[in-house]
């Protein structure tokens, strides 16, 4: 869980995961584009939309435009560095 400036992991093991952590750092990244505080209130309210649509806890937070950006970039270690500001609107 990337919560800025920190990235929190359940185990040590997760450490090693560099997919895992460049995941994070893509989060931090938006984060940082929307001054933090107005990220967790967006990310909250994506996740509240698509919960109200009907899908289930894992659907939803699949859904949320954030999650999709990570997930579609989370192997590429060099995205960072290519990343485009407001990235998440065109996952």
């Amino acid at each position: 869980m990337a919560l800025f400036p920190f990235i929190l992991l359940k185990q040590k093991d997760f450490s090693l995961s560099s997919s895992l952590i460049n995941h994070e750092r893509i989060h931090l990244q938006q984060q940082l584009e929307l001054l933090i505080l107005p990220f967790y209130i967006w990310y909250l309210s994506e996740y509240l939309y698509f919960r109200m649509k009907g899908k289930n806890h894992q659907q939803a937070y699949r859904s949320i435009s954030f999650e999709k950006e990570a997930y579609q970039n989370e192997n590429d270690m060099n995205y960072l560095k290519i990343r485009k500001r407001w990235a998440y609107l065109r996952s």
